[in-house]
């Protein structure tokens, strides 16, 4: 049996110092992305997602980010699943990317929105046919007897598809979580990590502070 107290690794390929980083952390999250994407990760794009459910319990999930700038980072699901039920109750959330060969984590608090239906539809445009066909198809989070009946829903969008370009529908868009505070977490020996805070404040700038490990 694995001895689980004894899984453990010692950080030591990187430091992270504030006087070091961008003014602005999407300019940081940026840099931090590319050495992800150039480490060879498989999906460096993955990040988790928590949201809030009605009766207060907090809900976590994968999702990939499929853009990010000054205004935050984009994701994009389904409108009537269960995550949309829950921003639309509640619109704060939180984001936590891991990317293990870099030995660094970046966590976002902030709000989340829709994106215009433009953007969505752009979006919509780039995937690949059996993408946009499995967006058709699925009706996300509910009940289904078996995957048999996931896959004849897939070959009816199909049929009726046929020979035609596939626009989105409006059961499916993207959302933006707009930040109002990011940690960037850098590994270090001994588990003395490096722990940089951005916060946004009242006079709409980013205030830059170090954490404790």
């Amino acid at each position: 049996m694995v001895d689980h107290t004894q899984l453990r690794r010692n950080y030591s390929i990187g430091a992270l110092n504030e006087d070091e980083v961008a003014a602005h952390p999407m300019d940081q999250f940026g840099d931090w992305f590319d050495t992800a994407v150039s480490s060879k990760l498989l999906e460096p794009n993955a990040m988790t997602l928590a949201t809030v459910r009605s009766d207060g319990r907090p809900a976590a999930r994968m999702v990939l980010l499929k853009g990010f700038d000054v205004r935050g980072f984009v994701f994009y699901t389904s409108y009537a699943g269960c995550k949309a039920a829950e921003i639309a109750a509640n619109p704060s959330g939180c984001l936590v990317f891991w990317w293990d060969r870099c030995e660094r984590q970046v966590r976002v608090e902030g709000t989340i929105s829709r994106v215009a239906a433009a953007t969505s539809d752009a979006y919509f445009e780039t995937r690949s046919r059996g993408s946009q066909i499995s967006v058709w198809s699925s009706r996300q989070s509910e009940v289904v007897p078996d995957r048999a009946s996931v896959e004849r829903a897939v070959e009816e969008v199909t049929r009726r598809f046929d020979g035609e370009a596939i626009t989105r529908p409006d059961s499916w868009g993207g959302y933006r979580l707009e930040p109002n505070a990011v940690e960037f977490w850098q590994g270090r020996e001994n588990r003395l990590h490096d722990r940089i805070l951005y916060q946004f404040t009242a006079d709409e700038t980013w205030s830059i502070s170090r954490l404790s490990p």
